[in-house]
Formats: C-alpha cells, sequence, structure tokens
C-alpha cells in the first residue's frame, strides 16, 4: 500500500464503544474523553468502530468530535461525515423472519441508519433488552418499516438457544446474540473488520499505522485482523487471546493506559 505524505506521520485509531470507550456504566470516562482529543491535536484520526446504530451515537460523536465511524459491526461507513460503504439487509428475507418470528410471537425491530421500529408493542423482550443499552430513543411501532427501506441490521428478540432455527432457516443471515432475549441479524459476513478495510482503502494508511481497541465477541475479527490491536482488561479471554496487546479495564482508564503503552499520547 502506498503511503502518501499525508499519512506519513499519522496513525488512524477505531475505538469500540460498549465497554470500552464508555465504562461499565454507559458513561465516557475523563480520562478517555482528554485522550482522544490530544490523539486529535496530535493530526490522528480517531474512528469508531461499533455494532450500534448511527443514532445511538450521535451525542457521543459530537462530544469527541468524531466524523467517521463503522457502524452495525461493518454493515453502514461513514469517513469524514459522508456514507462511504453500506451493506443493507435482504427486503424478501426480513419479510420471511418477520414472519417465522412472528409464529412463535417473537418481535423484530428494524433498523436503518436513521430510526429502529418494532412490530409488536410493549414486548417484554423488547423492553428488557433495549433498556439495558441506556439510551433515550425507544423503538416505536411500525410493523412495515421495512417495506421500500434500506435496513442494516434488524434484532430478533428471543431466549437463547432459540435463534438456531432461524440460523438454518435463514443462511443469508449472521445471528449474534447480545443479551439473553436480544440477538442481532446482519447480512451473511459482515464484520467491523470489513468496514474498517473500506475507509483503510480510502485514507491508504499502513498496517503499522493502524490501531484498534475493544472488548466484545464483535470486535475478534477487528483485534486478529488490525496490526496493533488492543484488548480492554474488562474483555473475555477469548477476545484477549486474539489482540496483540492488552490494556487496563475501561474502569480504570484503560483507553488512556493503552494509548500511553502504544505510544500515540
Amino acid at each position: 500500500m502506498k503511503v502518501s505524505a499525508l499519512t506519513k506521520n499519522r496513525s488512524v485509531i477505531f475505538f469500540d464503544i460498549d465497554g470500552t470507550l464508555l465504562d461499565s456504566n454507559k458513561k465516557l470516562p475523563n480520562s478517555t474523553k482528554e485522550a482522544v482529543f490530544k490523539l486529535k491535536e496530535q493530526g490522528h484520526i480517531v474512528a469508531i468502530a461499533t455494532g450500534r446504530a448511527p443514532f445511538m451515537f450521535e451525542n457521543l460523536r459530537r462530544e469527541l468530535g468524531i466524523d467517521t465511524y463503522v457502524s452495525y459491526n461493518g454493515q453502514y461507513v461513514v469517513l469524514n461525515g459522508k456514507v462511504l460503504y453500506k451493506n443493507p439487509l435482504r427486503t424478501d428475507a426480513v419479510e420471511k423472519l418477520t414472519e417465522a418470528a412472528l409464529s412463535h410471537h417473537y418481535p423484530v425491530a428494524y433498523m436503518d441508519h436513521k430510526d429502529m421500529k418494532t412490530n409488536i408493542p410493549e414486548h417484554p423482550y423488547v423492553k428488557e433488552s433495549i433498556n439495558t443499552l441506556k439510551i433515550d430513543r425507544y423503538p416505536s411501532l411500525d410493523p412495515e418499516y421495512y417495506v421500500g427501506r434500506e435496513l442494516y441490521q434488524a434484532l430478533l428478540f428471543c431466549p437463547e438457544g432459540e435463534e438456531k432455527q432461524y440460523e438454518t432457516a435463514f443462511p443469508e443471515f449472521d445471528f449474534v446474540r447480545w443479551h439473553p432475549v436480544s440477538v442481532d441479524v446482519l447480512p451473511k459476513g459482515g464484520s467491523k473488520a470489513k468496514g474498517i478495510e473500506k475507509i483503510i482503502e480510502k485514507l491508504g494508511f499502513p498496517e503499522e499505522r493502524q490501531y484498534a481497541f475493544g472488548d466484545g465477541l464483535n470486535d475478534m475479527q477487528m483485534l486478529s485482523t488490525i496490526h496493533n490491536s488492543v484488548a480492554m482488561g474488562n474483555a473475555e479471554e477469548k477476545v484477549k487471546s486474539v489482540a496483540k496487546y492488552v490494556t487496563k479495564s475501561v474502569d480504570h482508564d484503560g483507553i488512556q493506559h493503552g494509548l500511553k503503552m502504544m505510544g500515540l499520547i
């Protein structure tokens, strides 16, 4: 990969959100905010790589001044405020998934880059799982929100183990459990790593100037792909095992410590 004069002395750093930028209380530690601004002052590019929808971290982007991000685990990618890559779900498959879920009285949520809607009102599974995200937007009812829109993720609300039948019936989707009663539904083979690849291709950073911080199972491909990968101290052992480095827990200034450890600040 050719290194341009613009990237020669700069790096690009990708951060997961939950358990990485945000602590166990979904708060942004002061040490993390200070560290991110120090990176920006030095001319580095700071980006987010998350499973969240863009509307779920608008305030965080605004607070940190970040306009480059990989959202929906790689399905909706934005570079410098402009959409770079989109990988939507197949609408016909979403409709069939909805029918299969309704036959078991399970709700489905439909998510594009602007909003999230459900097909069943006031279901306890929806409330229980969405509340853990501590976001200021609860999905309203629109059973046909998937019609005529590009969706980048759906949520299937069902107890653990129940997703197996859907995995068999819908090979065009990946099902990733994130809560005891909720599963992410994504296009097959999509990942944060693939979304990051789109940004790297555009920016032209060499691998030694690429960094990524994460803690979750959906960060494993990113951490095993990026040259300078850092797992948070609060990550599971199998996540730590694929990263090059391990920093302190997010609740103990893990981002600041990790950036110092890597010589970036």
